[in-house]
């Protein structure tokens, strides 16, 4: 009988999730959750680079175009290439410097926050502010500049020439603001981007030269106040080739449709993105990207568009002409999905893109680290956009017509070290995965060009 009600107890654990194990071997396990992908750091030179946000893209020549980041209000962020065919990486220019401001003594071009986008030999993509001045407990756009300086001028949009490697500045956003997000219809040669702090939305024509600001798409973005008029903007736009409408989100889950013909942008009344699964959200708090979706690329197979919600880590189908969304799966790392909590990073993460066979969703996300069988949490709510805790680097795939999850494991360097603070991803000819991460150089932490090999190379 003592056996029987023994047998039951070690049962009613099990289903609890509770081990009887010693903590020593559940940890072990728990530790060789899959086998995991070994990283290569490359240091380019910048000993000051910082976080870098989307700011990494492959281009049709083979080579991997990306940007450093800068946080001294005297020192601009850089552009450099890597070469998959040489092993190299290469400077190819300072930020303030192709703006025309090297020698204006203003706050410096200190990071670019967006993707290069390709049109016809050349890649697009724009500037960004990388010094802030706390201002009520927040990182906010600098109102007062260090002395001898000027204020931030403002974003750029700028251009690169592949075959001549010649850079082009193509204008100046208005009200002095940083280009937070940015996307390009390619086809038609527009330019579509969100200002920091405020979130001004910008239309480029790059055709004409003209630049049309369409004012503020919510309240007064993260330019406002917490509790009031603040609202965390959007970070991710697409635009559907068929018709080149632009879309993007809002911190209360509303998608906002622009049309760049009438220069005019609404409110789509039949479809948002206040769903159950997603979270409960306060638009005016600070701390996530609320009802947002974190990141979105149209799919051109299945006339889609995909998208990640940040905190949850929920995958979504949205189709713009019937306005429906779909919940499609979890795509956060599998110890998530078991552990069934949010990732440390609750803004969610940017290494989101379909690649190369533009049948497949390639994902950088978060994973929990247990120590002594337990998770390892974070804060609660994180402050000013840094992670909440240290967490382990997963690569995700899914593959759209199978319907196909893989976790392919943590990632670590050879020193078995992680990858940390990770918002980027951009994939080579050979299927390679490239992201901006920090790792220890020489005794001091930066964040530089990290290389995963193809998770799917024997």
């Amino acid at each position: 009988m003592m056996k029987q009600k023994t047998l039951f107890v070690l049962f009613a654990l099990t289903l609890l999730g509770v081990s009887c194990s010693p903590s020593g071997k559940q940890e072990k396990e728990q530790s060789a959750e899959k086998k995991s992908l070994v990283a290569t750091s490359y240091y380019s030179g910048f000993e000051l680079a910082h976080d870098t946000y989307n700011a990494i893209s492959a281009a049709s020549d083979g080579k991997i175009y990306y940007v450093l980041s800068s946080q001294p209000h005297d020192i601009a962020g850089q552009v450099h290439v890597y070469d998959p065919q040489t092993d190299k990486t290469q400077f190819l220019a300072d930020l303030t410097a192709i703006c025309g401001e090297k020698d204006k003594k203003v706050i410096a071009q200190g990071k670019s926050h967006v993707r290069f986008y390709e049109s016809d030999g050349k890649l697009y993509f724009s500037t960004h502010v990388g010094y802030y001045q706390m201002i009520n407990g927040m990182e906010q756009l600098p109102v007062t500049a260090p002395d001898g300086y000027g204020l931030y001028t403002g974003g750029h949009f700028l251009s690169y020439d592949l075959a001549t490697g010649k850079f082009e500045d193509l204008g100046l956003t208005p009200h002095g603001e940083g280009v937070l997000t940015m996307t390009m219809d390619t086809e038609r040669k527009q330019i579509y981007a969100i200002t920091w702090p405020k979130g001004y939305f910008i239309h480029y024509d790059v055709n004409t030269g003209k630049l049309y600001d369409l004012g503020l798409i919510s309240a007064n973005g993260e330019g406002g106040k917490v509790g009031e008029d603040y609202r965390v903007l959007c970070r991710s736009i697409f635009v559907d080739p068929r018709d080149g409408m632009v879309y993007y989100s809002t911190a209360e889950g509303d998608i906002m449709c622009y049309n760049p013909a009438a220069k005019k942008i609404e409110k789509l009344e039949n479809v948002d993105l206040r769903l159950d699964y997603f979270g409960t959200y306060d638009p005016t708090g600070a701390g996530s990207m609320g009802y947002n979706w974190r990141s979105v690329v149209w799919y051109p197979a299945g006339q889609v568009a995909y998208g990640v919600h940040g905190n949850s880590g929920y995958l979504f189908k949205f189709d713009p002409k019937e306005q429906t969304i779909e919940i499609v799966d979890r795509i956060t790392s599998e110890p998530s999905r078991k552990s069934g909590m949010y990732d440390q990073f609750s803004y969610g993460y940017l290494g989101f893109d379909l690649e190369n066979d533009k049948e497949t969703l390639y994902y950088l996300t978060g994973g929990p680290i247990y120590e002594n069988g337990k998770r390892v949490k974070g804060k609660d709510k994180i402050s000013m956009g840094a992670a909440r805790g240290l967490e382990n680097l997963h690569l995700i795939t899914y593959n759209i017509p199978a319907g196909k999850y893989i976790d392919h494991g943590p990632i670590f360097y050879k020193d078995g070290s992680r990858p940390t603070y990770v918002n980027s991803i951009a994939l080579d000819k050979q299927g390679n995965v490239y992201t901006l991460a920090r790792f220890v150089h020489n005794g001091k932490e930066v964040e530089d060009l990290v290389k995963i090999p193809n998770p799917f190379g024997k």
